[in-house]
């Protein structure tokens, strides 16, 4: 009921364990009984739900209250939330290609040290020699 977009993805999702009724996995084909808790495994997070009332048909997203009580802990939603901000969770900094905005930053440092150090090199040496000859003649 509007908790998967597609049956097929719901049906493997009881293949892999991830639906549980009242605690115990479930096999697609199983029927759903009013008053049942049904958790629902999508990583990070686990939903769960309360059923009502069982439709005879498909309904429209604005009639599923009617039908499931969400009763999905904030605590959930809040890991929800920090995974989405903290972007890569299994990627330690350094490992895997650069994202492209990375990759425009590198590029960009990269220019600009490359123009630092020719000019740079140029003027040090130039230094370094009349400092040279200075301490020479004193």
């Amino acid at each position: 009921m509007r908790v998967f977009k597609t049956r097929t993805i719901a049906t493997d999702a009881c293949k892999k364990g991830r639906v549980t009724v009242n605690g115990a996995p479930v096999k697609p084909s199983r029927a759903i009984k009013i008053g049942e808790t049904i958790d629902v495994r999508k990583p990070p997070i686990t939903y769960t739900f309360k059923v009502l009332a069982i439709p005879n048909g498909r309904l429209g997203a604005k009639l599923v209250p009617e039908y499931l009580e969400n009763l999905t802990p904030q605590s959930q939603y809040d890991l929800l939330e920090m995974s989405r901000i903290s972007g890569f969770v299994d990627r330690s900094k350094g490992l895997g290609r650069p994202t492209k905005r990375e990759g425009r930053e590198l590029a960009k440092f990269r220019e600009e040290n490359a123009m630092d150090a020719f000019f740079l090199d140029w003027e040090d040496f130039d230094d370094d020699e009349e400092n040279i000859e200075e301490d020479e003649n004193a």
